[in-house]
């Protein structure tokens, strides 16, 4: 096993994190995860209630009594969902870790702490990470430019942003972008980073609950088979190449306004690509690490082969070039 001070702190076997995707992390994919000794996430707003996310989170306890994890994305709408109570949920359920990624995650940390729960906080810059170092989390989720979903707006790619960030961080920090199998482990690991975070590659397992003919699209993809949309909007977004997302792209760079993509972009149509396998039916979330996915194993297989390469790496690989 790779003993970091993520596993110690987050009390997993394996310094591997599978991220909160929408419409992906449910008990189908996060149990197997807890399962496999990876740290898994349930996407909070993937379900319609607090109540149907305490249900969720009972149904993951009845596939694994391993440590897993609830994403609480907050971001700033003009309707927002009630935030407050999906935290209550999450507290009274008992989970002992929260992925919370978006706004400011200073606003529930007192309440998240005081149920003994520790959080791991999603940042896209160094800054970022600094602050919420500062406001007191207990692990950082460093997201470089290679990301699926909001990369931010600085493009820092993560071979520059972990190290940067390692060198200001002090508390246990993943790395997250890019990120596919043992060789990106080591790579996270020598940046400085504790573990790395995948969601592109947990999309694409056996127990992923969204459609087979997404998860072949991800194999059959390229590094280069993603849009950036809502570029002109400050509000980056990288999705799956497609008829719908360069339809956006080409929108918003003739000037277009949000009012004029919101139909395409808009959440139900992305979740139909997932459900009924149509790629063209709207936009959906995958980052550039599709180009080093190239079959659709079990979980528990994905898992074992990442740290079982990790460890080869590190003990012969690198090993046998010191002295040469």
């Amino acid at each position: 096993m790779l003993s970091t001070p993520f596993t110690e702190t987050f009390g997993v076997r394996h310094p591997i994190v599978q991220g909160g995707m929408q419409w992906v992390g449910t008990a189908d994919l996060v149990a197997p995860v807890a399962e496999s000794g990876a740290l898994g996430m349930l996407t909070a707003l993937t379900q319609p209630t607090p109540e149907a996310l305490v249900k969720e989170i009972a149904r993951t306890r009845e596939r694994t009594d391993q440590p897993f994890g609830v994403n609480l994305t907050i971001l700033p709408t003009i309707d927002p969902p009630p935030y407050d109570e999906y935290r209550q949920a999450i507290i009274e359920s008992g989970i002992t870790v929260v992925e919370t990624a978006g706004s400011n995650p200073g606003p529930h940390l007192p309440q998240f702490h005081g149920a003994g729960i520790k959080v791991l906080h999603k940042c896209t810059s160094v800054r970022h990470a600094v602050k919420a170092q500062e406001l007191g989390v207990d692990g950082i989720s460093i997201d470089g430019f290679e990301c699926a979903g909001h990369p931010g707006e600085d493009d820092i790619p993560g071979l520059v942003l972990i190290a940067a960030a390692a060198d200001k961080i002090t508390i246990p920090m993943v790395a997250s972008g890019g990120f596919a199998d043992g060789r990106g482990l080591v790579a996270a690991l020598a940046l400085g980073a504790d573990g790395i975070n995948m969601g592109t590659r947990f999309m694409c397992t056996v127990e992923s609950p969204i459609h087979q003919r997404v998860k072949e699209a991800i194999v059959a993809a390229s590094e280069t088979d993603t849009e950036l949309i809502f570029r002109p909007l400050r509000n980056t977004a990288r999705v799956a190449s497609n008829s719908v997302s360069r339809e956006v792209v080409d929108i918003l760079d003739r000037g277009g306004a949000f009012e004029d993509v919101r139909e395409l972009v808009s959440g139900a149509r992305g979740r139909t690509v997932f459900e009924n396998g149509d790629l063209e039916a709207g936009i959906w979330s995958v980052g550039t690490a599709q180009g080093l996915i190239h079959d659709i194993p079990t979980v528990a297989e994905l898992v074992e082969r990442i740290v079982g390469d990790a460890q080869t790496l590190i003990t012969e690989r690198l090993a046998a070039l010191i002295g040469r």
